[in-house]
């Protein structure tokens, strides 16, 4: 069985500075953690969470998809499970951006509900980041 994850998430911000803000190594820092990413198909690249007993706090990721300044996509890879991650940015007009976020490959409910759960608590700190 494989589950989706589908959110959506406005913000008063420009498309390009949300697009920064999915894409800056040093801006994805700041709200979902440390990481060597670069907006580069093909790369290989980790984000660094603090582990735990449960866990060693490593995703491993590949870039997928670069689609300047609209769509961004790569893989999260923990363990056994490998989910897909879409990032696509929509401009709504004075001043809104619709960030659509799909998450693929979940294969249970605890999963779908962990990454429903990471995802709010990292909108929140992409939100500061978009801060003007």
């Amino acid at each position: 069985m494989s589950l989706s994850l589908n959110m959506d998430f406005q913000f008063t911000t420009s498309v390009d500075k949300l697009w920064s803000a999915l894409t800056d190594s040093s801006k994805l820092a700041k709200w979902i953690a440390e990481n060597d990413f670069k907006p580069i198909i093909g790369h290989r690249f980790q984000f660094r969470h603090q582990p735990n007993e449960y866990w060693d706090g490593i995703v491993d990721s590949e870039v997928l998809i670069v689609d300047e300044p609209t769509l961004l996509s790569f893989t999260w890879a923990v363990g056994e499970e490998k989910h897909t991650v879409s990032l696509t940015i929509q401009d709504l007009g004075d001043g809104k951006v619709n960030l659509h976020l799909e998450q693929t490959g979940i294969t249970n409910e605890q999963g779908l509900a962990g990454a429903k759960y990471g995802w709010m608590a990292w909108i929140d700190k992409l939100e500061k980041v978009l801060e003007p």
